[in-house]
């Protein structure tokens, strides 16, 4: 029972775990405000796009 105990402490005590957390919330929150801004911006950028390459 100790063992398991232990091992539970151990388990809350690693932060490692936490890191990539942190790193995922923060990649999903890039990738959404990058959406955002493509969504919002795509109208002007396929004109201004249009105009430079025809």
């Amino acid at each position: 029972m100790n063992k398991v105990l232990n091992n539970i402490k151990a388990f809350l005590k690693d932060e490692e775990g936490l890191t990539v957390v942190e790193y995922v919330v923060g990649a999903g929150l890039l990738v959404a405000g990058l959406t955002g801004i493509f969504t919002t911006f795509s109208s002007t950028l396929t004109t201004q796009l249009g105009s430079i390459f025809s």
